[in-house]
């Protein structure tokens, strides 16, 4: 696509005309200047990539709310990431020395357990408590149906919906929920 397309051109126009609102908007809510431009060019990003933007552009009836809702999932990503990073070098410092690992593998373990994260947050709470009880814990179906009070079928029924889900997200066909 030139770079002086209709769509660009009209991205453009959108940035100039929104981008100093947005950044008022994401300014307090995050409580950083350089995190909220960051998040502002994020968003933008988004509408430019956005899989038939142009079409999703001439439809958009409320621009701020638009683009308040990009910002707004942006900005849980970002807080989870962060949550979930403080978590990770919080474990590793009250690991022994010499369980001590790698920046570089460091950064893949974090990663991970982010993907993982963004993964889980697609499950509705009792279904990814039971997964998470069955994977991690090696809790048997009857344990972890008398922990949430349901039943074994009901345990059944959130470990194959958790066991889909993980393998559509792995495919692509899902998302994280953020």
């Amino acid at each position: 696509m030139p770079s002086h397309s209709p769509f660009k051109q009209q991205v453009d126009t959108f940035y100039r005309d929104h981008h100093r609102w947005l950044f008022g908007w994401l300014r307090p809510r995050v409580e950083c200047r350089d995190l909220a431009a960051d998040l502002v060019q994020d968003v933008f990003i988004r509408v430019l990539t956005a899989r038939d933007g142009e079409t999703q552009l001439e439809a958009i009836r409320e621009p701020k709310g638009y683009l308040a809702t990009i910002a707004r999932r942006l900005m849980i990503d970002h807080f989870r990431r962060a949550r979930l990073e403080r978590a990770w070098l919080q474990a590793l410092a009250e690991q022994p020395e010499a369980a001590t690992i790698s920046e570089e593998t460091r950064a893949i373990l974090l990663e991970s357990l982010c993907a993982l994260d963004a993964m889980l947050a697609g499950l509705g709470a009792n279904v990814r408590r039971a997964f998470l009880l069955s994977q991690l814990d090696g809790m048997t179906y009857s344990a972890i149906a008398a922990e949430l009070g349901v039943s074994v079928v009901t345990i059944n029924r959130y470990i194959a919906k958790a066991t889909q889900h993980c393998v559509l997200f792995s495919l692509g066909v899902v998302d994280g929920g953020a």
